[in-house]
């Protein structure tokens, strides 16, 4: 029978997450600390959720108000338990057991810090000791190197007799390979009675879970072990380095489940995708790419080299390249970067262009419409087919409130155009480069907001003598007394020419 056949006997799932985890050197509690788009915690509550308990306990204790607030984010019906003195792994699953209301079926218990943890593993245990009938089995692994880890001792048919630890093993003991994975399945009643009876009399003068182990033994009570398919499922997080082992392992497994799935990664090495992330099959992920949070990535689309998403939706054929974008949208077909910033709120439309250099925050950009490069795009709708000029900047924020900029269909926005908002630029309507739009602009006319362009004739002969400058423009004819000109913009009426050269130079 597989486990998926097996029906889920599992009343109540106990976490223990009171450690200090002095190791981390960190001021974040143990369990908090994250990897793969979750905390070591998150990933425990989702390993165990498809067992489908209908009580779950999480033992609390350094750091416990951080805890607690997580759980409430991540897991709102989990029930914090506060192990007030952390005197030992027996003490707290009693802590826990002692909160729990009457328990159908078995109680699954395991440690906070095992973010490789699998939903599979854990069912295939739970399966595991419906089967056997015994009243406690505990996950086991084997592995290359046991040093430092407690042996799994058995009797000749496969009962667990003893879990050994190094320093009291004998040499035979210490030649067995298969360790405790600190995950233990067994009845409530049996556990609870045995926890009662767990003592301290050792050196740290603590309560230790594996004691239960040996009093059910001693009681003739028969206890199982189940094998982990993979032994790093089992592996927990106690320092810095383990926890960059555990993130290149997680990492490791969603990429292998992504390529065996369709999706191109160019290069594993490089590439980060979070367990929370969704990539379809035959998009394409280039090196240097992290996919992180609930970023979705559709079929076809591109995303890479050197990108960070964040809580983003790609679309169909999207492309994204040496960019930064967070809560955003990039509809199908689109295209950002290079070295773009999406901020929250960014939504692009089929086929929009976000080019080079460009920042945009709580913009609408319609399909097709185009912001090619070195401009910021803020609190705006922008309409279908709609170009952006180079260097526009959409000033939305007047130090202490933001407003908001429409940009119709087809418009064309010159280059260098400050937008100050609130302001409309209406359907197939055009602004000047260099103008500075503080009203609306109707829907087919040309906005034009700019000083008048002055040139004094013969300034740089008479201002800077003997320069480089000055001996260009002599050869190119240019006069040393010629009156001032005025060049007007395309369409401005005639304007007087300047007479003080001198002060017109000076300004």
């Amino acid at each position: 029978m597989s486990p998926q056949d097996t029906p889920t006997t599992v009343g109540a799932v106990v976490v223990l997450a009171a450690g200090q985890g002095t190791r981390m050197r960190s001021r974040t509690p143990k369990v908090l600390h994250e990897i793969g788009g979750r905390s070591l915690l998150g990933h425990v509550l989702a390993a165990a959720e498809p067992l489908g308990a209908a009580q779950t306990v999480v033992v609390v204790g350094s750091g416990r108000d951080a805890v607690e607030e997580h759980l409430t984010r991540i897991a709102p019906g989990a029930l914090p338990v506060v192990q007030e003195q952390q005197n030992g792994s027996g003490h707290a699953a009693a802590v826990a057991l002692d909160a729990l209301a009457e328990v159908t079926g078995a109680v699954l218990i395991v440690n906070g810090d095992a973010p490789l943890l699998r939903a599979e593993t854990l069912t295939r245990l739970v399966a595991a000791h419906g089967q056997d009938g015994d009243v406690l089995t505990v996950l086991t692994a084997d592995v290359a190197d046991p040093t430092g880890l407690g042996r799994i001792v058995r009797d000749g048919s496969g009962a667990v007799l003893a879990i050994v630890e190094e320093k009291d093993a004998d040499p035979a003991q210490r030649a067995i390979t298969e360790v405790n994975a600190g995950v233990y399945v067994g009845d409530a009643a049996a556990v609870r009675e045995a926890l009662t009876r767990v003592g301290s009399g050792n050196q740290q003068g603590e309560q230790y879970l594996t004691d239960v182990l040996g009093l059910l033994v001693g009681d003739g009570r028969k206890v199982g072990g189940h094998r982990a398919e993979d032994a790093d499922d089992t592996l927990g997080c106690n320092d810095q380095r383990e926890l960059a082992a555990r993130r290149r392992t997680m990492n490791d497994r969603v990429l292998d489940d992504l390529m065996r799935a369709g999706v191109v990664v160019v290069d594993p090495l490089t590439t980060w995708v979070d367990v929370t992330v969704d990539v379809a099959a035959e998009a394409v992920l280039h090196p240097g790419t992290q996919l992180r949070g609930a970023t979705t990535v559709a079929a076809g689309a591109v995303v890479g080299p050197d990108s960070t998403l964040v809580d983003c939706e790609v679309g169909e054929g999207a492309s994204v390249v040496r960019s930064h974008c967070q809560l955003a949208v990039v509809g199908p077909a689109a295209t950002v970067g290079p070295f773009s910033y999406l901020r929250p709120g960014t939504q692009l439309g089929r086929g929009a262009k976000v080019g080079a250099y460009v920042e945009t925050k709580n913009v609408q950009v319609g399909e097709g419409s185009k912001v090619p490069h070195l401009s910021y795009v803020g609190d705006a709708t922008i309409g279908r087919g709609s170009n952006i000029g180079a260097a526009t900047v959409f000033v939305n924020y007047d130090g202490v409130d933001k407003h908001h900029t429409t940009i119709g269909d087809h418009v064309r926005v010159g280059s260098d155009t400050m937008l100050v908002a609130p302001v409309t630029v209406g359907d197939g309507a055009y602004t000047a480069a260099g103008s500075v739009i503080t009203d609306d602009v109707p829907p087919g006319a040309m906005g034009v907001a700019r000083a008048r362009q002055r040139n004094v004739a013969g300034w740089v002969g008479r201002r800077r003598p003997g320069t480089p400058a000055a001996q260009a423009a002599a050869a190119a004819g240019g006069a040393a007394s010629e009156p001032a000109t005025d060049t007007g913009d395309a369409g401005s009426p005639s304007r007087s020419t300047a007479t003080d050269d001198e002060q017109q130079g000076r300004r």
